[in-house]
């Protein structure tokens, strides 16, 4: 089993940054690839951001690129999300995932389906 807890949502101004961490627990995730999906209110789960588990490959959405960073402390067990120049349309609840595969990287790395353990998620509200 694995536990994943996600932090460091909150209220931010447009403009403003936040840093979300994924605490995990349960299984070391150093041969994991790691993955941040968020929910905008009333639409589906997509992916935002996705990290091999060395960390030397990563994956972003075309709207947040330039704007956003993931990275992981495989020794901590954490993976981060840095999240700059926010905009409205970033609010979502964002959520962190383990792959099902170990070292595994590839077009799949921005499938959901392709995760199999989530946390519970940190709400995200940017405000104009």
């Amino acid at each position: 089993q694995v536990q994943l807890v996600e932090s460091g949502g909150g209220l931010v101004q447009a403009g403003g940054s936040l840093r979300l961490s994924c605490a995990a627990s349960g299984r070391p995730l150093t041969n994991y690839t790691m993955g941040w999906f968020r929910q905008p209110p009333g639409k589906e789960r997509d992916v935002v951001a996705a990290i091999s588990w060395s960390g030397s490959k990563t994956f972003y959405r075309d709207s947040i690129k330039g704007r956003f960073t993931i990275s992981r402390d495989n020794a901590k067990n954490m993976v981060y999300l840095q999240m700059n120049s926010l905009k409205p349309e970033d609010t979502a609840v964002y959520f962190c995932a383990k792959d099902q595969q170990q070292t595994r990287w590839g077009p799949g790395a921005s499938a959901s389906n392709e995760y199999d353990y989530w946390g519970q998620g940190t709400q995200v509200i940017v405000s104009s």
